[in-house]
């Protein structure tokens, strides 16, 4: 049984938007082998630019 850090662990990371991250690299690896891997920095900017060009995700004014 996992202890009670690790779930909290396990949460936080899944709340925070962290774990997109391990899953894009580990999808990456499993499906396209040859393929480019983009670095974390790379991989949030086209994430947040692929939110904010999205009407469905929100307005943002600023």
């Amino acid at each position: 049984m996992n202890s009670l850090a690790a779930q909290v662990r396990y949460w936080w990371r899944e709340l925070s938007g962290e774990a997109v991250y391990d899953r894009y690299v580990a999808h990456t690896r499993a499906c396209s082998p040859d393929a480019e891997i983009l670095s974390r920095r790379a991989f949030e900017r086209q994430r947040m630019d692929a939110r904010e060009a999205d009407p469905r995700e929100g307005f943002r004014c600023c």
